[in-house]
């Protein structure tokens, strides 16, 4: 039998932890400002209430989810997200659906309208992001995508 590869551990300093955890921080803080979801919103040209928008991209990007895991994801209260949810619901952007593994927990999905909304945020969201990478290096944006799927990656396993 072949031995075990060997992965060498990453070495990163205390000094380098806090500057990422900064720059988390800070990314962070940035995509949760409220402003920003209302500048998404309008560049979207769509019509939707502030505190729906996280939600809805939430479900799309992930969904169908359940709604404590949405809630848990969201950083919110498990009924003020049901409340929410039913917002998106009754808009016609999300329905809940049965849960095949676990018939007690419900799932929530996106529906073709909940989709081309999403679609149109994307498009403003890209208008956005470019502004921002137009500046860098291509190998440097190559880089932080993969680095920063890797790293997300390794924070859910």
């Amino acid at each position: 039998m072949p031995p075990a590869k060997r992965v060498q551990a990453a070495h990163i300093s205390s000094q380098q932890l806090k500057d990422l955890h900064r720059s988390l921080i800070d990314i962070i803080g940035e995509f949760n400002r409220p402003q920003r979801d209302e500048y998404m919103v309008r560049a979207a040209g769509v019509s939707l209430e502030g505190v729906l928008f996280p939600l809805l991209v939430g479900i799309e990007r992930v969904g169908p989810i359940g709604l404590v895991e949405l809630a848990d994801r969201a950083g919110r209260d498990y009924t003020t997200v049901s409340r929410q949810v039913a917002k998106l619901e009754a808009l016609g952007l999300v329905r809940r659906e049965e849960n095949s593994v676990d018939r007690r927990v419900r799932k929530v999905a996106i529906t073709p309208q909940g989709k081309a909304m999403t679609n149109r945020i994307d498009t403003a969201r890209e208008r956005f992001a470019r502004a921002i990478f137009d500046t860098w290096e291509p190998g440097d944006v190559a880089a932080l995508v993969r680095l920063s799927r890797k790293f997300a990656d390794a924070l859910k396993s």
